[in-house]
């Protein structure tokens, strides 16, 4: 125990810590809930069930979420079906949406760029119901099932740098091919098993960016319940490149273009915004 203490005092984040650990322990003793459902009335946007299939190298998905915004309204509430050959998979992008009025609170979700800049992205969310708000809080205790959504990188970061007006960045994923390769086949592999069998949210355990750790086979760490440093975490680790985290957070912030490339014609977003990430980071 007093080596515990120890390195609480030692981490920069020790009052951050002390707090998940106080939270875990509410967790634990929060009253058994029923099993998840996937019948409830969900909230529009995370209302469509996935239904996704790897087989023979390629894997489709339907729907394809691809909602467009006009301001902070829904311009059209758009869907459509997609398939890809994982052997086209370029690149992987980590996207940080922190949290107004909070440096460790944010979403993350990740675009896969396959061949002829063609990206598909996910995102992994509480599954609301209709009139129920997030709550971190609430969210230990089992108040949401889990949504595995996929959908457009036009949909995802207009989502959120047009209708939210929240900021956004966008990193290059620095693994192996290998390496990204297993990573979409595991989140194809969890996305069609949580259809087959619903899951939780929980805000400490299976939120949006400890899925992706576990896809990713990453060992347990602060950051993936404090969002908001999951890119310095990441960076630290070597996964997201650049001369220092400083640089590699400025050049990734792509709240800016997004908005203005939200005018442009929908068909243009996907080469536009890889021509603007590729010149941003030298690829």
């Amino acid at each position: 125990m007093k080596a515990l203490f120890a390195w609480f005092g030692a981490h920069p984040l020790r009052p951050a810590l002390v707090s998940i650990v106080a939270i875990l322990v509410l967790g634990s003793a929060a009253a058994i809930s029923g099993p998840a459902r996937a019948d409830r009335n969900w909230y529009p946007y995370l209302g469509r069930d996935v239904s996704i299939e790897l087989n023979q190298g390629a894997f489709s998905v339907s729907p394809v979420s691809d909602w467009r915004y006009l301001g902070a309204e829904v311009a059209e509430e758009r869907y459509f079906d997609a398939s890809f050959d994982v052997a086209d998979l370029r690149n992987v992008w980590f996207v940080l949406e922190p949290q107004p009025g909070s440096t460790l609170a944010a979403h993350t979700l990740l675009l896969f760029e396959f061949s002829d800049d063609r990206i598909v992205g996910l995102t992994i969310e509480a599954r609301r119901e209709v009139n129920e708000d997030y709550d971190a809080l609430v969210g230990i205790f089992n108040a949401f099932e889990l949504a595995y959504v996929w959908g457009t990188a036009r949909d995802f970061l207009t989502r959120r740098a047009v209708m939210l007006d929240h900021e956004v960045f966008v990193y290059p994923v620095a693994i192996s091919d290998e390496q990204k390769l297993v990573l979409l086949t595991r989140l194809i592999e969890r996305t069609d098993a949580l259809e087959r069998t619903p899951r939780y949210y929980n805000t400490i355990f299976s939120n949006c960016t400890n899925e992706l750790a576990k896809a990713a086979g990453f060992d347990w760490a602060p950051a993936f319940i404090l969002t908001g440093r999951s890119d310095e975490y990441l960076y630290e680790r070597g996964i997201l490149p650049g001369a220092s985290f400083e640089q590699a957070h400025r050049r990734s912030d792509m709240t800016e273009f997004i908005q203005a490339l939200n005018q442009a014609p929908p068909e243009m977003f996907d080469a536009a915004l890889l021509a603007e990430l590729r010149r941003r980071n030298g690829m």
